[in-house]
């Protein structure tokens, strides 16, 4: 056989090689593989030349295979099976995988629906680990790094990432029941303004979406990532937390709080799925993804 690169090797003969090896007849071979007998006709004489061997000679009972044809089927009956797998579709199969996730979300996200996926994936894909951690100013430079793989909050993602919107979600307020407020049935903007606040802070140095929606500041008396733990420091005070409306379903305490309207100029807070688009076509990543879909529709 003549010295050829595989650069040099025209690789859509590898199906027809194959047939031909296996059939021994060029029609049935052309049959096969969708080719007019002419055109398999040629492939033959193709690959006569490649291999610098005749492959398939005339015998009693038709074609025959040289030696070489004999080695070379042999090796493409393991090697065929392979490359078929590596350029169709990837195939992904959570009740056997091993994958490992890293999910960033917030106090809010991981109340609303993190028991439930981590739940959910366990019990589909058991052989896989989930981590989360903390939604914070890093979780954009972390995703682009492929730190994280799946981030969940309430504004939209910078325009290299990927995202799907997940739900929208609406603002409350809550105060404590002996709070001046506590009986309103909606805030105006004056009375929102009119009591210190307990600010949910999720990404320093971010514009909050209440801030763009009040004529000028309000007082925060205090700051803190966590939604769960601002509502029960009400109790006994004039503070006011704003928080979303979903959230109060999950409170361990919603008796314990008065929940209101919050004012009619706050905006919905829509909520947004994250990922770098590399993963885009990953089905193990999408797959995590559908079960993040399935659980927040």
């Amino acid at each position: 056989m003549r010295q050829t690169h595989i650069a040099g090797v025209d690789l859509n003969l590898l199906p027809a090689l194959f047939v031909l090896l296996e059939e021994r007849q060029v029609s049935r071979a052309a049959t096969r593989v969708g080719l007019s007998q002419p055109a398999m006709s040629r492939a033959l004489q193709r690959l006569r030349r490649i291999f610098d061997d005749a492959l398939l000679v005339p015998g009693r009972d038709g074609y025959t295979l040289t030696p070489r044809a004999e080695r070379l089927r042999t090796r493409l009956a393991g090697v065929m099976p392979e490359l078929d797998a590596l350029f169709g579709p990837e195939h992904f199969e959570p009740g056997t995988a091993t994958g490992s996730y890293r999910l960033a979300l917030s106090d809010y996200s991981v109340a609303l629906f993190g028991a439930d996926l981590a739940r959910t994936i366990h019990q589909r894909s058991p052989g896989s680990s989930v981590v989360y951690q903390q939604l914070g100013d890093e979780a954009f430079a972390e995703l682009n790094a492929g730190g994280i793989d799946l981030l969940v909050l309430g504004r939209p993602a910078p325009s290299h990432l990927a995202y799907r919107e997940l739900f929208t979600d609406h603002f409350v307020c809550a105060v404590s029941h002996g709070h001046p407020l506590a009986d309103r049935g909606q805030l105006s903007i004056d009375d929102y303004l009119k009591y210190p606040h307990i600010r949910i802070e999720i990404e320093q140095g971010t514009t909050h979406l209440i801030e763009d929606a009040l004529p000028g500041p309000r007082k925060v008396a205090i700051s803190t990532p966590f939604y769960t733990f601002a509502v029960d420091m009400l109790s006994g005070t004039d503070l006011v937390v704003t928080f979303p409306a979903r959230l109060v379903a999950k409170l361990t305490n919603p008796s314990g709080v008065r929940i209101v309207d919050a004012p009619e100029s706050f905006p919905e807070l829509p909520f947004y799925a994250v990922w770098h688009p590399r993963l885009d076509h990953d089905a193990s990543h999408r797959w995590l993804r559908s079960m993040l879909y399935q659980l927040t529709a």
